[in-house]
């Protein structure tokens, strides 16, 4: 393995997918967001509470400025993980070509740490719960998704272990998978918190923030191929093996 030349592909793939999410996010979630803070605000100042919009201006620019910086590190993270699962799972993945077979593995991480999750405890804008519970429901959803791809990567070792013989591992770790979240699904607490927000305005936040983490995925699976077909950071160590 090159070293040097696999930190730089997921890194730097990491960086790239995050940095697009980022951008994308200004055009699509931002507007939910906006409309949903301009609810808080509304429902602040009818509470008699102050309200400076000058400083609510400032503070909003300099959030949305943020985001870019804050998807790049979203995505140096996970790219990261990505690059180190695809290292050890690349030789197993179906695909002609090192892109398909990237693409497969962010197909299959997607579900497990985004849109399985997301059934269990489904994005909310900002201002819609109760304050107080903001980290006990970030830690129900961190719960959730640790059981979901720990569980995946665990099934991603039994499916290896089971080796080409047996023809039933094809149907068994999906099964087994689906039993383990079914569980989970029924175990784990609801969120508490009621909605209070439209859920026109809900819906639509859950639809494109989903739409966003979709792309997002499917670029860090995409320019992560690319670049592992076009620099082929395994062949060092092929070439020893010979």
């Amino acid at each position: 393995m090159k070293t040097l030349t696999f930190i730089a592909i997921t890194l730097f793939s990491g960086a790239i997918a995050g940095a697009i999410l980022g951008i994308i996010n200004q055009s699509i979630v931002e507007p939910f967001i906006e409309q949903a803070i301009d609810i808080e605000n509304q429902n602040a100042i009818a509470a008699g509470e102050l309200f400076n919009p000058s400083e609510y201006t400032a503070y909003r620019i300099w959030q949305r400025g943020g985001e870019i910086a804050a998807g790049t590190v979203l995505g140096l993270s996970i790219g990261a993980l990505f690059g180190i699962v695809f290292a050890y799972a690349r030789s197993s993945l179906p695909g002609s070509n090192n892109k398909k077979k990237a693409l497969i593995l962010a197909g299959i991480m997607w579900l497990a740490l985004f849109l399985v999750p997301a059934f269990k405890y489904p994005a909310n804008p900002p201002a819609v719960g109760d304050p107080e519970t903001i980290y006990y429901r970030q830690n129900l959803y961190l719960a959730f998704v640790a059981v979901s791809g720990f569980s995946a990567l665990g099934l991603v070792f039994l499916y290896r272990k089971m080796g080409s013989a047996l023809q039933a591992k094809k149907a068994i770790v999906p099964a087994a998978y689906v039993a383990i979240m079914a569980a989970a699904f029924v175990a784990m607490p609801a969120n508490p918190d009621e909605i209070s927000a439209p859920m026109d305005l809900v819906v639509n936040f859950r639809i494109a923030s989903a739409f966003t983490m979709s792309v997002f995925w499917g670029l860090l699976g995409m320019v992560l191929g690319s670049f592992w077909d076009k620099l082929k950071p395994h062949e060092a160590a092929e070439i020893k093996a010979r």
